[in-house]
């Protein structure tokens, strides 16, 4: 390849790995394989290595791909936080290892542990900060969420200031319950577990991180005052007795080919540990020697991570089961001929979805080649053979769980079951149905909405509304005052507007922004369910798709039967939105932070009571943002686009 072909393809690489990491290390969404990744590295390296003058200083090559995100404050690291090289082979570990002393230093070998790496700040004993990595220079203040990982200890028997650095994962069983919760509640489950522990960390609300289950192992000493080591394992060692939970394993080795062989160890058992790994840490231990070795822009040279390939294997397809998720939404998987995948027997993996099947032309008795993504959930990567007289795999037209129809939204790549009573569908349904922005039912959550469907009391929306008290009050674990509770909560949402109704009924695309809309311009149910596609379409702010599922939901017979019995049991179906004026006619407010005694859904209907709209961003045309305590980035632009900001005691003044 000549220069010009080489920085052609240099930029080419250089944008799609920037997007990767906005995806990977910011919005913790990756598009790709952390092995596909690796490989567009490599690439980009192995052309700045032969024209040097292709590397510029905004190269991903030369930068942590990470950057401080404005949700958090921002902390400017006293010790960088340095990245490490990956290297792919044991040639590559040997050529490591050769420009290694190892008359003045052995090598210290760790698990590469698979999350998000972090700072924790002590002072005096006590923890007073902890951040993320970000850029290496720079991170985000994330002390709130840290704080509830139990295994951070917030007093330590050390006297002075120490920094240490940590990795903070989601154990596999933690992962697994996350995906199992998102995919009930309809949500896009999480890819991995690293982009699980992530997303949590970075939580606004830290009840959330709290509930995910994360847990850290601390691997380096960033620095400490008032004591000195000679080695790194004599850090760990020390960190252990203070009390951090540090790595698992870690061994010292004399020479590159024991490192190498423990490399291995770590390796073969990768499948057998609780918390997900993607690679081995092979270091200098002499700390000293550390100092003299220096570092390179981007990376230390006393240290680098051997990445494990993907373990791939081949086996023969039985059969392709369809399963119909919470949201009616049909899911293929594979079944196949049991293989050994990362230390477990394997014998079903994801097919995504009809698009999936027929790209990579999937038919029963194919020899299929199966990976495990992120080492946990196992999922098909292509066809190796076709088998005689294979037939591409066909989607269903009906509903395996109740026969009903089914329908692929135009632009979606998934199959859904149309019938809103699906049994499949029934605990998602209800979970929605009673939910805060929906009809608000306290006491009716997922466990003992899951309790009510064990126990066969409850097999529509309906039924909650037909409950026997003594029935709900024999369940495990409800006693008579919750179920009174209960009772009166669910009397209660009765008389909630339609509007909340409209979002309960959990209409696809239909949110409690579109449902206001609609109460707002047809006042009651039956309205509603008579409108015409081309009358939906006059609503400002409500579009095509907006529209057809409006239509498409209230043309199924059995979605109006559903609405008549709520009626017939005093269920409210009209607007009960009362109009107090006009005086916000024609302004646009947007609400950021927490106010002191208004909810923020409250401080909207207030709003729009007064003729004004509630938009989620800031624009030049909004006329005030009201704001209250963490404000972020809302605020931020409010002020620099000179949008007049106002706090709650000057928002009741402008109601009186």
């Amino acid at each position: 390849m000549d220069f010009k072909e080489a920085k052609k393809r240099a930029a080419q690489l250089t944008k799609e790995i920037k997007h990767h990491n906005e995806l990977y290390y910011n919005q913790d969404a990756p598009e790709i394989s952390d092995f596909e990744y690796d490989a567009l590295t490599r690439e980009l390296k192995a052309l700045e290595k032969e024209y040097p003058e292709l590397i510029t200083p905004d190269s991903p090559t030369q930068k942590v791909g990470g950057a401080a995100q404005s949700l958090f404050s921002p902390v400017v690291h006293a010790v960088k936080m340095e990245s490490l090289q990956d290297v792919f082979s044991v040639d590559e570990l040997r050529e490591f290892g050769d420009k290694i002393d190892t008359n003045v230093t052995e090598f210290s070998v760790e698990p590469k542990i698979d999350g998000l790496s972090v700072s924790l700040e002590y002072l005096d004993g006590k923890f007073v900060r902890g951040s993320t990595r970000g850029d290496g220079n720079t991170g985000e203040d994330v002390t709130a969420n840290l704080l509830q990982i139990e295994s951070i200890p917030q007093t330590i028997a050390f006297d002075g200031a120490l920094e240490v650095r940590g990795e903070v994962y989601m154990p596999k069983k933690s992962f697994l319950k996350l995906v199992e919760r998102q995919e009930l509640l309809g949500e896009q489950p999480a890819k991995n577990p690293r982009n699980a522990a992530a997303g949590s960390l970075r939580q606004k609300n830290s009840a959330i991180t709290a509930s995910r289950g994360l847990d850290i192992f601390i691997f380096n000493v960033q620095s400490i005052e008032g004591k000195e080591f000679t080695s790194h394992i004599e850090t760990l060692d020390f960190l252990k007795d203070l009390g951090f939970n540090v790595l698992p394993f870690y061994t010292r080795c004399a020479t590159i080919d024991a490192a190498i062989d423990e490399v291995n160890k770590i390796g073969e058992n990768r499948g057998s540990y609780e918390f997900d790994i993607d690679g081995a840490v092979i270091k200098a231990d002499n700390l000293e020697y550390r100092e003299e070795l220096g570092s390179t822009a981007k990376y230390p040279r006393w240290a680098v991570a051997f990445k494990y390939p993907p373990e791939e294997k081949e086996t023969v397809l039985k059969s392709i089961e369809i399963n119909v998720g919470r949201t009616g939404a049909l899911t293929p998987t594979a079944e196949f001929e049991p293989i050994q995948l990362a230390g477990t027997t394997v014998s079903r993996a994801v097919l995504h979805n009809e698009d999936f099947i027929n790209e990579k032309q999937i038919g029963i008795g194919d020899t299929i080649v199966v990976r495990k993504a992120g080492e946990i959930i196992p999922e098909v990567l292509a066809v190796s053979r076709h088998c005689e007289g294979s037939v591409v795999f066909k989607m269903p037209t009906h509903c395996p769980s109740c026969g009903a129809p089914v329908s692929r939204a135009e632009g979606e790549a998934v199959i859904r079951c149309t019938n809103s009573e699906c049994p499949a569908q029934l605990l998602r349904n209800l979970i929605h149905f009673t939910s805060r922005d929906a009809m608000d039912i306290e006491g009716l959550g997922p466990a003992v909405l899951e309790q009510l469907v064990d126990a066969n009391l409850v097999h529509n929306i309906v039924d909650l509304y037909t409950l026997d008290f003594e029935s709900v009050m024999s369940l495990d674990r409800i006693g008579e005052k919750s179920t009174q509770n209960m009772f009166d909560a669910i009397s209660k949402s009765k008389e909630n507007d339609l509007s909340k109704l409209i979002t309960a009924l959990g209409i696809r695309h239909i949110g409690a922004k579109a449902a206001k809309l609609l109460a707002d311009r047809f006042h009651d149910i039956d309205a509603i369910m008579s409108a015409t596609r081309e009358e939906l379409l006059g609503i400002e702010g409500f579009g095509e798709i907006l529209a057809n599922s409006a239509v498409e939901y209230f043309a199924i017979e059995d979605n109006r039967d559903m609405i008549k019995k709520l009626q017939e049991l005093g269920v409210n179906t009209v607007s009960t939105k009362q109009v107090a004026g006009d005086k916000f006619a024609g302004m646009t407010f947007v609400l950021t932070g927490t106010l002191p005694t208004y909810t923020r859904s409250a401080a909207a209907e207030i709003i729009e009571s007064f003729g004004g709209k509630v938009s989620g961003s800031v624009s030049k045309k909004t006329t005030y943002v009201l704001a209250g305590e963490e404000a972020g980035s809302k605020l931020d632009k409010a002020n620099a686009l000179g949008v007049t900001v106002i706090d709650e005691e000057e928002f009741k003044k402008m109601i009186l």
